[in-house]
């Protein structure tokens, strides 16, 4: 099997999560070890970092708890760091979470073509902001209990996220695959099987 260099990105709640888990999961029953799979979950790192002490730790606490963007510096600097760390040639990588800018998304592009991960390939998961709140207040986590949270995380969607979505696009490195994500998991699953050609 080729390596796969895939990016999940779409809004908060859409299910990039899910089925980032699955397509690991589908690629571990080819055979392939969990060791040979790098899965960076950029809002895990950020959660993990907010539950340290100091002054950063506290002013991200309070950035996201009111569902405002990190910046791009600490975003870049956690993502970054595991890549220099765990990274090595024969794995798979999926990214979940990551870019939430276009800076971010130059910058991630730029590692990645570091590494020699060609070709890209973008799982873009579309939903409505009313499916993704109905999906963020069903699951209970911390961070999705406040609306005003969700609103601003929807918000950052359209004026950051969005932009870098269609940065991707004009990329000759990178392919944009938009994926109905108001199906079943099951379906949402099978079509990213498809257009990553796992079927």
């Amino acid at each position: 099997m080729d390596l796969k260099t895939v990016i999940f990105m779409g809004r908060s709640g859409c299910g990039k999560g899910t089925q980032a888990k699955l397509l690991d999961e589908e690629i571990t029953s080819r055979g392939i070890s969990n060791s040979d799979i790098l899965h960076i979950v950029t809002g895990d790192l950020f959660r993990k970092f907010t539950q340290s002490d100091g002054p950063t730790h506290a002013r991200l606490n309070e950035v996201m708890s009111k569902g405002e963007k990190p910046p791009e510096f600490l975003s870049v600097a956690m993502w970054g760091e595991l890549l220099m760390r765990d990274y090595r040639p024969n794995m798979h990588l999926f990214i979940d979470g990551t870019p939430r800018s276009v800076p971010e998304a130059y910058t991630l592009e730029n590692a990645l073509l570091f590494y020699k991960r060609t070709p890209i390939d973008v799982i873009n998961i579309e939903v409505s902001d009313e499916w993704a709140t109905e999906r963020l207040l069903g699951r209970g986590r911390h961070d999705d209990k406040a609306t005003d949270s969700i609103k601003g995380r929807l918000n950052f969607y359209r004026t950051d996220v969005a932009p870098a979505l269609e940065y991707f696009r004009t990329s000759t490195h990178i392919t944009v695959f938009d994926i109905n994500g108001e199906q079943s998991i099951e379906k949402v699953h099978a079509d990213i099987k498809s257009v990553l050609k796992l079927i």
